[in-house]
């Protein structure tokens, strides 16, 4: 198993821009091993590009990143990454125990002679997430959530001390929700792995958060979901007021045009016509 001593990834300081725009800045953030940290807020603002910082992909501005203590890439602890759900044509040539594979060893070239450590560690990473059964199968032939699953075994497989998941969630139903959360948590306690949980799905992870990280309108709040999801906290960042709501047990966030990424929202001055969202539940 692999283990890091001290935080699993550590920013000061940092800032993430475009020319002149800015996305975050002033972020200071330390995760340690076992702890899950969700990433809300709107389309736009950075959470996809925190992760492509994370993964080296992506320079900083300005600040310093650490995975493990190290700068990304560079002898830094191992990081497992599942990427945005995107569908598979039914023709592509891979079978399930492949995709996995590659996490392994798809940064080589040439003719794969995979060795029987590699191979059970494969068998391993799909037993993990419930995905033995249609190992051989054609991966363009399964469901969204069987897709996903694998995805999430192909990360596994690495053994990460840090996993990051972008928007994990998307396009699969309830079940599927709850079934690839409690996969990436179950990991997380096991193996006490850090996990960076993108999301507008913040529901079905709400009662595995230990912090949130919210990015809105070039501006950030980190602390516990009690601490971040309020309407203080939410009209600050959004600069303009915003209501959270108690609604039947389930928190929902009133603004105005520009949307509250991560909770269910309704507008203000009847356009609904924003992308959706998620309400989130408060426990």
């Amino acid at each position: 198993m692999t283990t890091v001593s001290g935080p699993a990834l550590s920013l000061r300081d940092a800032r993430m821009s475009f020319g002149d725009r800015v996305l975050w800045s002033g972020l200071d953030l330390e995760l340690q091993p076992g702890e899950f940290l969700a990433v809300l807020g709107p389309n736009g603002v950075g959470k996809s590009t925190l992760l492509k910082a994370v993964l080296g992909q992506l320079p900083l501005a300005a600040g310093q990143l650490l995975v493990g203590g190290r700068p990304p890439g560079r002898g830094s602890a191992t990081v497992g990454y599942v990427p945005q759900q995107k569908s598979m044509d039914a023709a592509t040539p891979l079978r399930a125990r492949d995709l996995v594979a590659l996490g392994l060893d798809g940064h080589r070239w040439g003719v794969r002679r995979r060795s029987a450590e590699a191979r059970r560690r494969v068998d391993e990473a799909l037993e993990a997430v419930g995905a033995t059964g249609y190992a051989d199968a054609p991966i363009g032939l399964l469901s969204g959530g069987e897709q996903q699953r694998v995805r999430i075994a192909q990360a596994l497989a690495t053994d990460p001390a840090l996993l990051l998941c972008d928007e994990p969630l998307l396009s699969l139903d309830l079940r599927h929700q709850r079934a690839v959360s409690a996969m990436i948590d179950r990991r997380r306690r096991e193996h006490d792995t850090a996990v960076v949980f993108v999301t507008h799905e913040i529901n079905p992870v709400l009662d595995l958060v230990d912090r949130v990280l919210y990015i809105a309108g070039g501006r950030h709040r980190v602390g516990t979901p009690a601490d971040v999801l309020t309407s203080a906290t939410l009209s600050e960042l959004y600069r303009t007021p915003v209501d959270v709501l108690d609604v039947r047990g389930r928190i929902v966030v009133v603004g105005t045009q520009e949307e509250p990424g991560g909770c269910e929202h309704h507008e203000q001055h009847g356009d609904t016509s924003a992308e959706p969202a998620t309400s989130v539940r408060r426990g």
